[in-house]
């Protein structure tokens, strides 16, 4: 694509500002950890299909887009990825040249035209699996028959996550302070799109919770922290790259089918839509502004909306 568009070398940055003067990297500042990493990714292939593999996020000019080079990158994300991947990365790509207008590097004019894109339309299909009942009670019992602190913070892990739809980023963002052994509820304070909410947790997942910090203690931290070799515990944040090596691990050992994270969150959703909660509650829950990006969650299966209709009593045999 990239010796299709007009004039590819001056969308290469000769020499790179600072930063703060970055479009790229003001926009991606904004967000959380999490976040982050995605729309970066997202960035870097717009840049690479921008300049035949020249660029990155960082070294682009993204201040010398116009029209014809956006109305180009949603032509091939079109082609290439589900309608909400491609709509996803056409987000990160117009908050891009809306913070090089906000930085003066672009007229509002060329940036209205440049942006002015439709919506990919199309309906992309359900990512993830769900996560069985016995599945997790298998990861669990994994943890459990390590009988080391590892085991009992990894329960804990586990239990928090399949018990209350937590994100990743949001899981190793939660404080000690952050735990009511009372109501057991959680405070999410560090939600995406940096929203605050409050999660309760099943008796189970408290239970785990609970032997967990008879170990670490109630020292103020983060409630779920690394454990070192010899059993010593650091009262620091975990990486949310660290949740996924824990959950690949137990998995592994478990014996049960490869699932990433984000897949006890789709579970957590499907089940309480599955027993019947109230989609508000759940997107509540769930902390999405929209019931239905909730909605989108759902994976529940073929024969739960098949035993659903046979609630309708049809009179054509009466």
């Amino acid at each position: 694509m990239g010796s299709q568009s007009t004039k590819q070398i001056d969308l290469v940055l000769s020499t790179p500002p600072p930063l703060t003067l970055h479009p790229g990297a003001v926009y991606l500042s904004s967000l959380t950890s999490g976040s982050r990493r995605t729309m970066q990714k997202a960035l870097n292939v717009i840049a690479r299909l921008l300049t035949s593999n020249e660029c990155d996020a960082l070294s682009l000019d993204w201040s010398k887009l116009r029209y014809q080079h956006t109305a180009a990158i949603r032509a091939v994300l079109m082609e290439k990825y589900a309608p909400t991947t491609a709509n996803r990365m056409l987000c990160a790509l117009r908050r891009v040249l809306k913070e090089a207008v906000r930085l003066r590097l672009m007229s509002a004019e060329d940036y209205q035209r440049a942006v002015d894109l439709k919506k990919v339309q199309g309906n992309s299909p359900l990512r993830g699996r769900l996560l069985e009942t016995s599945e997790i009670a298998a990861l669990l019992r994994d943890c459990k028959q390590d009988e080391d602190l590892i085991g009992v913070r990894d329960a804990a892990l586990i239990a928090v996550l399949s018990g209350s739809g937590v994100r990743r980023s949001e899981v190793v963002a939660l404080n000690v302070r952050d735990f009511n052994r009372e109501d057991g509820s959680l405070k999410v304070r560090k939600g995406k799109g940096r929203k605050y909410r409050t999660v309760y947790l099943p008796v189970g997942a408290v239970a785990a919770l609970e032997d967990w910090l008879k170990i670490r203690g109630n020292t103020p931290g983060a409630l779920i922290c690394p454990v070192k070799r010899g059993g010593h515990i650091h009262i620091r944040q975990m990486t949310d790259q660290a949740v996924m090596a824990i959950l690949k691990k137990r998995a592994t050992s478990a014996k049960v089918d490869a699932f990433s994270p984000h897949d006890f969150r789709r579970t957590f959703i499907s089940r309480l839509l599955e027993s019947g909660v109230d989609l508000l509650i759940v997107s509540q829950l769930a902390g999405h502004a929209d019931p239905a990006t909730t909605q989108k969650y759902d994976l529940r299966s073929e024969a739960a909306k098949r035993q659903a209709v046979q609630f309708l009593h049809i009179p054509y045999e009466d």
